[in-house]
């Protein structure tokens, strides 16, 4: 978790130069958002103005920006304080944090929806994936919604020098079928999942999987 944080405070200013425009350039990413906003609207079934939905991982802060664009009530967490100040500099009017999301600091059911887009690939030991997603359950309010992308495959890739950076960090990729099954096991019923090929010139050349899935509970 540490040398996690370490990496990416190294490569904050240079990873949202990089990355804040990405959505413009991901069709499928910005449709599964908006179907995600429409649905998770339903999950407070009236008692608040506007749904709660938390980015988790939410780096430079470009979806949490998306999600309020949406009419939501978006926030945004993340492990580097220097990826926090990036994303409150470039988005002045939204709420980021930080915080491991191994131990989110939030009540619980204080959320209606979260989204954590290539947040859980820093799980590399199943134990932290699992102690993560029961994080997850714990601050999703009963019939909240996860919006989940990982990278699809079964495989770890270590990089030592990022965006021109020294970093030591891992990036796990999931079969979906598996992560399915923990997601089940933590408390979700897999509503959807969607698999995509990368999109050329756009991003790291890996397979991608996308989980909508419903907490149980009222």
């Amino acid at each position: 978790m540490a040398a996690t944080r370490a990496s990416y405070d190294a490569v904050a200013g240079a990873y949202a130069e990089a990355m804040s425009d990405e959505l413009r350039r991901k069709p499928l990413d910005r449709a599964l958002l908006t179907a995600f906003a429409e649905q998770v609207r339903e999950v407070g079934h009236g008692l608040r103005d506007h749904a709660r939905v938390w980015d988790i991982g939410c780096g430079p802060g470009h979806v949490t920006a998306f999600l309020a664009g949406l009419g939501l009530y978006a926030a945004g967490v993340d492990l580097s304080d220097a990826m926090v100040a990036q994303a409150s500099k470039r988005h002045p009017d939204l709420e980021f944090s930080t915080g491991s999301m191994t131990a989110l600091p939030a009540p619980d059911a204080s959320w209606d929806g979260l989204v954590s887009f290539y947040s859980l690939i820093h799980m590399i030991d199943d134990a932290d994936l699992r102690t993560a997603l029961a994080e997850y359950r714990r601050v999703l309010a009963g019939g909240g919604l996860l919006l989940l992308a990982v990278h699809d495959g079964q495989e770890v890739r270590h990089s030592a020098e990022w965006f021109g950076a020294e970093v030591d960090v891992s990036f796990r990729f999931f079969d979906p079928a598996w992560l399915s099954t923990e997601l089940e096991r933590a408390g979700f019923a897999v509503e959807s999942l969607t698999r995509r090929q990368p999109y050329p010139d756009a991003e790291v050349a890996t397979p991608r999987a996308y989980f909508l899935a419903r907490a149980s509970g009222n």
